[in-house]
C-alpha cells in the first residue's frame, strides 16, 4: 500500500491505496469531487522528494504528499 497525504488547505483525510505509479493516482483523484480542483496545481513528493513524472514507479510503503501552491506576502 502507498500512503497518500494531502497537505495545506486541501482538507482531505490521508488514504492508503494499492497503486503502482503516479498516473494511477492521478486517475483516481480526477474522479474525486473533493480533490479534482487541486489535481493540476499540486506539486507531488514521494518520500519527501519532489517528483515531476506521472510514470514514477511506486512501491509498497511509499508516501506520496500532495502539496498545493501557497501564497505569501
Amino acid at each position: 500500500m502507498v500512503k497518500i497525504e494531502f497537505l495545506g488547505p486541501i482538507n482531505k483525510d490521508d488514504m492508503n491505496l494499492d497503486i503502482k505509479n503516479l498516473k494511477e493516482l492521478s486517475s483516481i483523484l480526477k474522479n474525486d469531487k473533493d480533490f479534482s480542483s487541486w489535481i493540476e496545481t499540486c506539486a507531488v513528493a514521494v518520500n519527501d522528494t519532489l517528483v515531476f513524472s506521472k510514470d514514477f514507479e511506486l512501491k509498497n510503503g511509499d508516501k506520496v504528499s500532495l502539496l498545493p501552491p501557497v501564497c505569501g506576502g
